[in-house]
């Protein structure tokens, strides 16, 4: 009688502790997975930005202008829509770069420039300005570096320079035009 009942207390047993164990399960909150789709939300969006970094010990300003400004946490990325940015010394032209988007990465120590860039070294007061176009453009800001390794279209004064691929330092002025250089004087 003894062996008869033993299966039907077992039964009953494990039925109740799964039972327990599903019940356990459905009421507790869902656990938290990354989602990769969490990587195209940004945690904050700003339109019509604008500021300025202040470098004391070397007397620079950097002015930048954005129409919408989205971080993405994940990434730590900032994409920037309509940008334009100005870099001022003592004793150095001013560079001043405009690009349809932009991306900021590594506490802003690389930023890439996509779309329409142009790029204006000094001001028209004198004549020797230089004018740089190209669809995509790296900066590096602390080393004062431009570089790209698309198609470029520089001018100054009368002379036209077609390439693919510069860099440009702005600390010393140097261009470096990698492949595919044609220059033409164009007489006005």
């Amino acid at each position: 009688m003894i062996r008869r009942l033993l299966p039907g207390p077992v039964i009953v047993l494990a039925i109740l502790i799964l039972f327990t164990f599903w019940l356990d399960q459905s009421v507790q909150q869902p656990k938290k997975r990354y989602d990769t789709g969490q990587t195209n939300n940004p945690d904050y969006i700003i339109e019509n930005l604008s500021g300025i970094q202040m470098i004391y010990d070397q007397s620079a300003e950097r002015h930048f202008t954005a129409k919408i400004l989205k971080h993405y946490p994940i990434t730590n990325v900032s994409a920037l829509e309509q940008v334009h940015f100005i870099n001022t010394q003592p004793n150095e032209p001013t560079l001043k770069i405009k690009a349809d988007s932009a991306e900021l990465s590594r506490g802003n120590e690389d930023i890439h420039l996509f779309g329409n860039v142009n790029v204006v070294r000094g001001n028209e007061a004198n004549k020797d300005i230089v004018t740089m176009v190209t669809e995509s453009l790296h900066l590096v800001p602390d080393q004062e570096i431009v570089k790209t390794d698309q198609s470029v279209t520089i001018t100054k004064m009368n002379t036209i320079v077609n390439a693919v691929g510069m860099q440009l330092n702005n600390k010393t002025g140097v261009i470096e035009l990698h492949s595919k250089v044609k220059a033409r004087d164009v007489k006005l």
